[in-house]
C-alpha cells in the first residue's frame, strides 16, 4: 500500500481546496520520506486525522473527536470561514493490489455543516471507474487492507511513543493491535465460528422442545455477551476516570508539597524538633562552659607553658646540682684521705686531685649559670604540671573541638528547620491546600472503588457466560448421542482443543521472531551493542524484559528517557517487520522528547528504513537544519512541505519547501 495523494477542502484550518502529492519518489527515483513542517497548532495533526477519517469514517480514532458524536465531529471539522454552500472534502488516493494487479484507489468523503443523517457521503473510485458496490461494505473491506486495530501502529505520534515507553506493559489497545498484526486473532475468530457452527448443529438435530430450550440458552448467552460488552465499556470508562483521578490526586499532592502544605502539616513536629535541637545545643554549650572552668583555658597560653616547662626543668636540674655538690665535696675529701693512706706517689695523688677539681669546677659552672630561678617548683608540682599539659589538656582540647563541631551541626540543623518552617504557608492557605488534597484523595478512592466494582462485575459476567456456555455445550448429550450430528459436535470439540494448542504454539513462534526483530532494531537504533543482547516478550501481556550479554536482566527503569523511546520505536518497527504488511508509516511529532544523540540515530537509521513510505510531521525544533541536511544527503526525502498558518484568517496553506529551504 502506498499513499499517492491527499486532498483537503475546507477541512479544519485548510480553507479552500489543497492537493498534496505523497508519492515516495523524485523524478522516478524512490525516496521514502515525505516531510511536513509546521508550528504547533498549524495543522500537522489535522493531516493525520484526515488520513484516518478518509480510511475509516465514523470509526476513525481522530485526535480532536473525544466523546463527540460523529455528526458533531464532522461539523467541528468544517473550516470556520468556508462558504455555507461549499462542501467539506477529504480525499485519499493510494495504490493497492486488486485481483493481482496494482490499482489506484480514491476514497472520497464529503459533508456539510450539520450533515444529513449525521454522516458523510462516501465515494470510491478504483482506477477510472467508481465502485458503488464497495461503499456499503467499505468498513469490512478496509480491514483487509489496513485494519483499524493496527492502524495506530503505523499512524502514530510522539506522545503515543512516549506513553508506550513509560508503561511496563503495552495498553490493551496496543495488545489487541498486536494480536491482529501477528495474525493471532484468526485462531480466536475460527474458535468463535466453530461455536456458532456447533450451536447451529445442535438446533438441527434437536427436537422442537430441545430446540426451544437451546434457543433460550442461546438468547441468555447473547444477552450475557451484550451485558459483558456494556460492562467492559463501562470498565474502560471507569479506568479512564481512575487514571484522571490519579492524575488529579498526583497534581494536588505535588501542589500541596510545592506550596508548603507538607511543611505546614508538619508544623508542630518541626517546632518540636527545633526545641529538641535547641536543648541539645544548650547541653553542648554547658559542656563547653564546664570545660572552660577546668584546665581548658591553659590551651590559650600553650607557648608560655612550653617555656615554663623548660624553665622548670632547668631549675630542677640546678637544685639537683646544688644537692649533689655537698655530697661530692664530702666524698672527695674522704677519697683523698684514703688515697694518701695507700702510699701512692705524690704525682698520682696530684693527678687525682686535679681530676676531681675539674669535675667540681664543671659542677660549679652549672650551678653558677645564668638561670634565674623564679618558679621555685618542686618535683611533685612539676609532675602534676606535666600530667595536666600532656594528658588532661590535649584530651579536653579534643573534646572541645568535638563539642564545637557538634554545636555547629546542631545550629545548622536548627537554621535549616527554621527556614523550612518559614516556608510554611499561612493557616488559611494551608487549609485550602489540604481541602483540595483531601478532595482529590476522596475522588481517587471513589474511582478506585468504582473501578474495582466494575472489574468484579466483569468477572461475574464472565463466570456466568462460561457457565451458560458449558450448559449449552453439555445440553442434550443423551439425546444427541445416537444422532448423526453428534459426530460433528464431538469433532468440533476436538478441533477446539487442537486450535487452542495451535494458538499457543503460534503465539510463541510469532513472539520468538518478534523478540529477535525488536532486539535487532533496538541495538541498531541505539548504536550500543553491549547494552541489550536479548529481548523476551511475555505471551500474557506483551511486556518486555531486557537481558545483557551476560544473561542478566537490564531493568527498564535504568534506561534513560531517550533509550526508552527508542525501545518503544524498536517495538513498533519490529512488529511491522514481523507482520510482513507493506504499509506506509506516518509519524506526528517524531523527535519531540529525544536528545541530540538519539535524534541523530533516528534520522540516520530509522526514518530512511522504517517503511517504503514514511510521512513525517515535524516542528522546526525537531527536524532542524542539520537533520534536514542529513536526510537530504541520504537522498531520503521525496517531498518537502511547509504548513503556513495565518492566525489572522485562521487558515493553513500547504506550500512546497521546508523551514530552512
Amino acid at each position: 500500500m502506498i499513499f499517492l495523494e491527499l486532498v483537503l477542502q475546507n477541512f479544519g484550518p485548510y480553507q479552500g481546496r489543497q492537493t498534496i502529492n505523497l508519492r515516495p519518489e523524485t523524478n522516478g527515483n524512490p525516496r521514502p520520506i515525505i516531510l511536513f513542517g509546521g508550528m504547533n497548532g498549524g495543522g500537522k495533526t489535522t493531516l493525520m486525522d484526515a488520513i484516518r477519517l478518509a480510511l475509516y469514517g465514523q470509526r476513525a480514532q481522530c485526535s480532536t473527536r473525544g466523546n463527540l458524536s460523529y455528526n458533531d465531529f464532522l461539523t467541528q471539522c468544517v473550516n470556520s470561514n468556508a462558504s455555507p454552500i461549499e462542501k467539506t472534502r477529504v480525499e485519499l488516493v493510494f495504490e493497492h493490489v486488486k485481483e493481482g494487479k496494482m490499482e489506484e484507489w480514491r476514497i472520497v468523503r464529503t459533508w456539510t455543516k450539520n450533515p444529513k443523517d449525521g454522516k458523510d457521503e462516501l465515494g470510491i473510485v478504483i482506477g477510472e471507474w467508481p465502485d458503488k458496490s464497495l461503499i456499503s461494505i467499505w468498513d469490512e473491506y478496509i480491514e483487509n487492507i489496513l485494519p483499524l486495530g493496527i492502524s495506530n501502529l503505523f499512524l502514530f505520534d510522539g506522545e503515543q511513543v512516549k506513553e508506550l515507553a513509560e508503561l511496563e506493559k503495552p495498553p490493551q489497545a496496543v495488545i489487541d493491535a498486536i494480536y491482529n498484526l501477528l495474525g493471532l486473532e484468526l485462531a480466536s475468530r475460527l474458535s468463535t465460528d466453530l461455536n456458532i457452527l456447533a450451536n447451529r448443529k445442535r438446533k438441527e438435530v434437536a427436537d422442537v422442545e430441545e430446540r426451544a430450550e437451546i434457543e433460550e440458552i442461546e438468547a441468555r448467552l447473547a444477552q450475557q455477551e451484550e451485558q459483558k460488552k456494556v460492562v467492559k465499556e463501562k470498565l474502560e470508562e471507569l479506568k479512564l476516570q481512575l487514571e484522571l483521578a490519579q492524575k488529579h490526586q498526583k497534581k494536588a499532592s505535588e501542589k500541596f508539597i510545592l506550596e508548603g502544605g507538607k511543611i505546614a502539616q508538619e508544623r508542630s513536629q518541626l517546632k518540636s524538633k527545633i526545641k529538641e535541637l535547641e536543648t541539645a545545643r544548650d547541653n553542648q554549650r554547658q559542656t563547653l562552659r564546664n570545660l572552660a572552668a577546668e584546665t581548658l583555658p591553659l590551651h590559650l597560653i600553650s607557648p608560655l607553658l612550653v617555656e615554663a616547662e623548660t624553665q622548670a626543668e632547668k631549675e630542677l636540674k640546678r637544685q639537683q646540682s646544688l644537692a649533689a655538690r655537698e655530697v661530692l665535696q664530702e666524698r672527695d675529701s674522704r677519697l683523698i684521705n684514703y688515697i694518701t693512706q695507700l702510699s701512692l706517689d705524690s704525682q698520682s695523688v696530684e693527678q687525682i686531685q686535679s681530676f676531681l677539681d675539674q669535675e667540681n669546677q664543671t659542677l660549679e659552672q652549672e650551678i653558677e649559670s645564668d638561670i634565674q630561678p623564679y618558679l621555685e617548683i618542686d618535683s611533685e608540682t612539676f609532675s602534676q604540671f606535666k600530667t595536666i599539659f600532656y594528658s588532661q589538656l590535649p584530651a579536653q582540647t579534643q573534646q572541645t573541638k568535638d563539642c564545637l563541631k557538634q554545636l555547629q551541626t546542631l545550629q545548622d540543623e536548627i537554621d535549616a528547620t527554621e527556614r523550612k518552617l518559614e516556608m510554611a504557608p499561612p493557616e488559611e492557605v494551608y487549609k485550602k491546600l489540604e481541602d483540595k488534597l483531601k478532595l482529590s484523595e476522596t475522588e481517587l478512592l471513589k474511582a478506585q472503588a468504582a473501578h474495582e466494582e466494575g472489574r468484579r462485575n466483569l468477572d461475574q459476567i464472565k463466570i456466568a457466560i462460561a457457565k451458560t456456555k458449558k450448559e449449552l455445550d453439555t445440553y442434550g448429550d443423551g439425546t444427541f448421542k445416537y444422532k448423526s450430528g453428534q459426530h460433528l459436535l464431538d469433532s468440533i470439540q476436538k478441533v477446539q482443543e487442537t486450535l487452542a494448542e495451535f494458538k499457543e504454539k503460534l503465539t510463541l513462534k510469532k513472539l520468538n521472531k518478534l523478540e529477535v526483530e525488536v532486539a535487532e532494531c533496538f541495538r541498531y537504533l541505539l548504536h550500543k551493542s553491549d547494552l541489550v543482547h536479548r529481548v523476551i516478550i511475555s505471551s500474557d501481556d506483551f511486556s518486555l524484559t531486557l537481558y545483557n550479554i551476560e544473561g542478566k536482566i537490564v531493568p527498564k527503569h535504568r534506561l534513560s528517557a531517550g533509550e526508552k523511546q527508542l525501545l518503544a520505536i524498536a517495538f513498533l518497527w519490529g512488529l511491522a517487520r514481523v507482520s510482513g504488511r507493506n504499509l506506509p508509516v506516518a509519524i506526528d511529532t517524531p523527535l519531540g522528547r529525544l536528545d541530540s544523540s538519539h535524534r541523530q540515530n533516528l534520522i540516520e537509521r530509522y526514518f530512511p528504513s522504517a517503511s517504503h513510505q514514511v510521512i513525517l510531521l515535524s516542528t522546526d525544533t525537531e527536524i532542524g537544519e542539520s537533520e534536514l541536511i542529513n536526510l537530504r544527503e541520504q537522498e531520503a526525502i521525496a517531498h518537502e512541505y511547509l504548513l503556513k498558518y495565518d492566525s489572522q484568517q485562521s487558515k493553513t496553506l500547504v506550500e512546497a519547501g521546508y523551514f530552512f529551504s
